[in-house]
């Protein structure tokens, strides 16, 4: 069956696979709400040339965003280190983004370093009425470095410099945490700061939890 679908999509509708585009769209509420936004999307799909793939394709991108963690965790076992991070970004800055970060990580893997070209990729995975949220996808072979977990660190650091420089956000629902703490006061204002220190105060007045995230005086006592 799958063969027949690749078939039909390839040869009869005339698809490149290298250059077609793949959206999953998840419906949610009763049925008629359902079936009223099911209609309008692929009528509109319709429209400009598209067509629906079925749910079960659907379900394979899903079971993929579990799967991806334990593929990482096999190329350790052949010298390859891989990565995703998010952010989001307005609309109008999503091209210029995406292009900029990924040529960033190849530039600096191949300046430490790393023999073969580094892999990047990224796509939108949450879209809304002033932006987008992008996921950003990054590995490469760290065979024959002194230290890949530094090499890691600087490419990591660069990827998210170059976020920001390009209009993106240092997270988008992942949160920041102590890795990402560096650019908090360069990206939130001090009002913003303000804030966070009054709920923090308010709710965790022992500072129990996340105890040295988000801002540098919100560490332990």
């Amino acid at each position: 069956m799958d063969s027949i679908k690749t078939f039909y999509v390839t040869q009869v509708k005339g698809f490149e696979k290298d250059k077609l585009a793949v959206c999953t769209l998840l419906f949610e509420g009763d049925q008629a709400t359902v079936d009223d936004q099911q209609a309008k999307i692929l009528a509109f799909a319709s429209k400009h040339g598209g067509l629906t793939a079925g749910e079960e394709n659907g379900k394979r991108g899903y079971l993929l965003t579990f799967v991806i963690a334990y593929l990482r965790d096999a190329a350790f076992d052949y010298q390859y280190v891989a990565e995703s991070f998010e952010t989001s970004v307005p609309h109008s800055y999503v091209k210029d983004l995406c292009r900029n970060v990924k040529d960033r990580i190849r530039v600096v893997c191949k300046e430490e370093g790393v023999e073969f070209e580094a892999y990047t990729s990224c796509r939108v995975t949450q879209l809304y009425d002033t932006g987008v949220c992008v996921y950003f996808y990054f590995g490469f072979l760290y065979d024959g470095l002194a230290n890949p977990m530094e090499t890691f660190h600087k490419v990591e650091v660069a990827a998210r410099e170059e976020c920001i420089a390009n209009g993106g956000s240092i997270s988008h629902h992942h949160g920041v945490g102590k890795v990402r703490q560096q650019w908090m006061t360069d990206t939130v204002s001090p009002v913003g700061a303000d804030m966070i220190r009054a709920v923090k105060g308010k709710v965790d007045p022992n500072n129990v939890f996340a105890v040295g995230n988000l801002l540098p005086d919100m560490g332990a006592e």
